[in-house]
């Protein structure tokens, strides 16, 4: 029976985060997940959490300065200190909310200096990771939602992960963004599993509940399990509607 989790950055997002973790629950999810927690004071989430017994599987780290553009830091140039401080930031809050994973995310960039300043900032995380016995994600973003981000396939991702070279370095497969950048997930699912420590879902190309579009997701999540991965898989997805309306999806797919 596949497990799903509710990420929150857009799943009853219109509720405090600790009253959306009990609503995820009540929902009938398997653990939670978020995009940027930070306002929220941790011992609010680790209380929910407990309360409720659902994991959190990841938080991502601070974008930087987004009035003025940016959507992460990590391969930013001349932003290591900004970088790192993020990193640490995350872990910390990661730490204190057991949650398993941490989103470093790139930001916009591209060229040679990018890829060193993101390696070196990655070897960075998963050195003060592995003190909080922590997994570091990173995850291609489609070039439509987020022109110009510096990681956008999973060839890339799975480079970087190999000149990272470590353990607790692994891949966020997001199959909306990888079927909009490179299709056929099935083979890309089977070539990367080794490598992908979270998945995530929405519908192509309106990137809403995993019920219409392009993709069957009775199928990709059949490849899943038959490649025994069995974690909570990511529900991440936009809809107009509240969030419970949007669910009907939920048993049909947790038979797969």
């Amino acid at each position: 029976m596949t497990k799903f989790s509710a990420n929150l950055g857009f799943l009853w997002s219109d509720r405090p985060l600790p009253e959306a973790i009990h609503s995820a629950k009540a929902a009938g999810f398997d653990a939670v997940e978020c995009h940027w927690p930070y306002a929220t004071p941790a011992s609010d989430v680790k209380a929910a959490l407990d309360e409720t017994g659902l994991a959190m599987l990841g938080i991502n780290t601070q974008r930087g300065n987004v009035a003025t553009g940016d959507n992460g830091l990590a391969a930013l140039p001349k932003r290591e200190i900004e970088a790192r401080g993020a990193i640490d930031e995350a872990l910390n809050y990661a730490s204190e909310i057991n949650a398993r994973n941490v989103h470093v995310m790139a930001g916009f960039a591209k060229g040679e200096a990018a890829w060193r300043v993101f390696i070196e900032n990655l070897r960075y995380a998963t050195r003060q990771a592995a003190n909080h016995n922590i997994t570091i994600v990173i995850e291609p973003l489609n070039s439509y939602d987020a022109p110009g981000y510096f990681l956008s396939t999973t060839a890339q991702a799975a480079q970087i992960i190999d000149d990272v070279g470590a353990a607790n370095l692994k891949l966020m497969f997001d199959c909306y963004h990888v079927q909009l950048m490179e299709g056929d997930l099935t083979h890309k699912l089977e070539s990367l599993i080794d490598i992908i420590g979270h998945i995530q879902f929405a519908s192509v190309p309106d990137r809403g509940p995993p019920d219409c579009g392009e993709l069957s997701y009775a199928h990709i999540f059949r490849t899943i399990a038959e490649l025994g991965y069995d974690a909570p898989l990511g529900a991440e997805y936009k809809s107009a509607q509240p969030t419970n309306e949007t669910l009907g999806w939920m048993d049909k797919l947790r038979q797969v």
